[in-house]
């Protein structure tokens, strides 16, 4: 059983390694604009990032209309995400893609 699902708008594709399933949150969706700044960014793990190491909690929770769970929930994902991800290897993947 995968350890790791995308989860964006329902996608429920499994993936074994967290680095595969940032490479697919990547390349297999479309990206987001940020409700604070306008940036675009890719959806899932590096919108979530975005957000929360340019933006105050403040601003996501107004831009959002989210509510305090809704950024715990998206700071546990951080967290776990970069707790096991190697980063570097998502890189270096993103570079081998077309």
């Amino acid at each position: 059983m995968p350890r790791w699902t995308c989860g964006i708008d329902g996608c429920d594709a499994g993936f074994d390694d967290v680095e595969s399933a940032i490479v697919h949150q990547t390349n297999g969706h479309q990206r987001h604009e940020c409700k604070v700044c306008g940036t675009i960014v890719p959806d899932g793990y590096f919108a979530i990032r975005h957000a929360f190491d340019e933006h105050t909690r403040a601003e996501f929770v107004r831009a959002y209309d989210a509510d305090s769970a809704a950024v715990r929930r998206r700071e546990e994902i951080k967290r776990d995400i970069e707790r096991e991800a190697d980063l570097q290897r998502v890189v270096d993947q993103l570079d081998r893609s077309p």
